[in-house]
């Protein structure tokens, strides 16, 4: 195996140091086993590089919460990206989907050893997402890239549920509902939150397969395909779920903006036009995920943020 990387692939004699934000999140979010993984990230990153003879390049930063992704090349000469994923996340599932797409809409998937949580894919822009973009332009691409992947996910597929997915998530909310202390003024908006994915499971009958983290830095610049997206957690259901967590993207600006309130319901609205996905029931789910995720920041002590997301859930 070579030991010198090309051109613009980075120095690959560099030590390897996992970015800061995977860091953090291992320690704010992971238990022993990921902390185990942590640690053993040199010894893991050289097996997966000998295994599939790859020629290591940098790390992409800041990379994602759960994974380290380096850029390699491969033995033709090739780029490539390898992934290496924590044990908190279900690599499994994340490989099922993509050889599912085959390309179609996501990354390619070239080698996998999902057991060990490794995977090689084709090598994206990793610098040039999605929502680099306007956002009107940005939204148009995320449109066009998610219909792709909304696929049937075939009689024998093992992924979960909407349902499933968020009946534990569900449970979270009740808990935090039951516990003390909890600011009063979240109890009506938990409650509400329950209530409408209670009757959206009740109502739903798409089973699709989603991508489940949809959002515009989960998409990236390609070469094969002008976007593609990347690190799903999929699961089966509706359309109107994979949107919710794309209607509360850039919520930094939406906050700041005079008549945010008013802009983010605009948003849903629009994104359930351009999709043909019923805007009521993409309105409840952005509420429902949008809730779940403000609550779950506060139990991480993440207060800025959950306000933040807690917020934009207010408004709708």
């Amino acid at each position: 195996m070579a030991s010198r990387a090309r051109p613009g692939d980075g120095d690959a004699s560099s030590p390897l140091e996992p970015p800061e934000r995977l860091v953090r999140a291992v320690y704010e979010e992971g238990g022993e086993s990921d902390r185990e993984w942590l640690a053993a990230l040199p010894v893991l990153t050289a097996a997966a590089l000998e295994r599939w003879e790859l020629t290591p390049g940098r790390i992409q930063r800041p990379g994602g919460r759960g994974s380290l992704v380096l850029q390699v090349r491969r033995a033709d000469g090739g780029p490539a990206a390898l992934k290496l994923l924590s044990p908190r996340i279900r690599a499994r599932r994340e490989h099922a989907a993509l050889a599912h797409w085959d390309g179609w809409g996501a990354v390619r998937l070239l080698e996998a050893d999902a057991t060990a949580g490794e995977l090689l894919l084709e090598r994206l822009h990793g610098d040039v997402p999605l929502s680099s973009l306007r956002e009107s332009k940005a939204l148009l691409e995320a449109a066009g890239t998610i219909r792709r992947l909304w696929v049937d996910p075939g009689p024998d597929h093992r992924f979960a549920t909407v349902a499933q997915r968020t009946g534990a998530a569900a449970r979270g909310l009740r808990q935090a509902v039951d516990a003390e202390p909890l600011a009063e003024d979240l109890r009506p908006l938990i409650e509400e939150a329950l209530a409408v994915r209670a009757e959206l499971v009740e109502g739903s009958a798409a089973s699709l397969l989603l991508h489940g983290r949809f959002r515009q830095s989960k998409v990236l610049s390609g070469e094969r395909a002008p976007w593609l997206a990347v690190g799903p957690e999929p699961l089966v259901g509706e359309p109107a779920y994979d949107l919710a967590r794309l209607a509360r993207d850039r919520l930094e600006d939406l906050i700041a903006a005079p008549g945010g309130s008013a802009a983010a319901r605009r948003r849903v609205a629009g994104l359930a036009d351009s999709l043909e996905v019923p805007a009521e029931r993409l309105r409840g789910w952005t509420l429902f995920r949008a809730v779940e995720s403000g609550v779950r920041l506060l139990s991480l002590g993440r207060r800025r943020e959950a306000e933040a997301v807690l917020e934009f859930a207010g408004w709708l």
